[in-house]
């Protein structure tokens, strides 16, 4: 019984976060299809019910006291030297603690719990896929497969997906909104991000950061297959007689605009890190050039 009636006040807070959303593409986050994305959205749902505890009642209260104490209401009691009440002042201020209080214990845990680099337990190995954001595309290399695409990535249904993200210029942020989370992508940098798909789909892929003038065009699908069509899948691609080396990724990394699906056979070993690796010493060396800049030439005067 207890478990029915949070799950109807679930339900229709989500009713009625979502009519505020409607005709929005924020709605797709109470669509949930894996396993974080669910607890991320019970997550928001929890958090945005809590805070309206104090909301609603504040708003409908300004609505009854302008009613109440308006000009023509002369059997409103008027009271010019009322400056206190202990019991006022407990319910302005204890029940908005409360809240407080328990939202924060509810964000430190999820925090811990939904933390994107941590490893999904599950039965079955991980798919690993490195993710690349480029301008503007995504490049996705599957280093156990030795493949690589564009802008779309599949994977098998209730099996973990272990991404590796970087990007190679302007920061980014991958963000499948309906499998949940969303990371940064930086250059020079990795970081992780554990996802998994519940049921099988086609969940669109976006970036959530802005980054230039083909932004809104980067985006990809993300296809959650059975275990047999993510392997037909493996072999459609492997079957492509294009290959990805270093060489030929710095030409696809070129800045170019709604990049169509690309599909790579085979691709260079340690090609990810190698990207990363590209931008080591950078910082350092723009520094050492600016030292050497700024520093008094021989025989000027200082």
């Amino acid at each position: 019984m207890k478990h029915h009636c949070r799950t109807l006040w679930r339900s229709a807070l989500a009713l009625l976060i979502a009519s505020g959303l409607s005709g929005c593409s924020d709605w797709v986050l109470f669509n949930s299809k894996g396993e974080i994305g669910i607890a991320q959205r019970d997550l928001i749902i929890t958090a945005v019910g809590l805070m309206l505890i104090v909301v609603i009642p504040a708003i409908l209260l300004t609505f009854v006291f302008a009613w109440k104490y308006r000009a023509s209401n002369k059997n409103a009691k008027y009271t010019p030297d009322w400056s206190h009440s202990t019991k006022v002042e407990i319910v302005v201020w204890g029940i908005p603690l409360l809240i407080i209080f328990t939202l924060a214990i509810i964000v430190w845990k999820s925090t811990h719990a939904l933390d994107p680099f941590k490893p999904l337990e599950s039965d079955r190995q991980p798919v690993v896929i490195d993710v690349i954001a480029t301008d503007w595309k995504w490049v996705f290399v599957y280093p156990e497969q030795g493949i690589a695409t564009v802008n779309e990535i599949a994977f098998p249904e209730n099996t973990p997906i272990a991404f590796n993200i970087t990007s190679n210029g302007p920061m980014n942020s991958f963000f499948i909104p309906q499998l949940g989370g969303q990371i940064y992508a930086m250059a020079g940098m990795r970081t992780q991000l554990h996802l998994i798909a519940n049921e099988a789909g086609v969940y669109d892929g976006i970036s959530s950061n802005y980054s230039g003038s083909g932004f809104s065009g980067m985006k990809f699908k993300a296809h959650a297959l059975s275990d047999a069509g993510f392997e037909e899948w493996v072999q459609k691609v492997k079957a492509s007689e294009q290959g990805l080396d270093f060489e030929g990724y710095k030409q696809l990394a070129q800045p170019s605009k709604d990049h169509p699906v690309t599909y790579y056979g085979n691709v260079q070993p340690g090609l990810f890190k190698q990207v990363i690796d590209q931008f080591i010493g950078v910082g350092a060396n723009t520094r050492d050039r600016l030292d050497i800049g700024d520093a008094p030439q021989s025989g000027s005067e200082e």
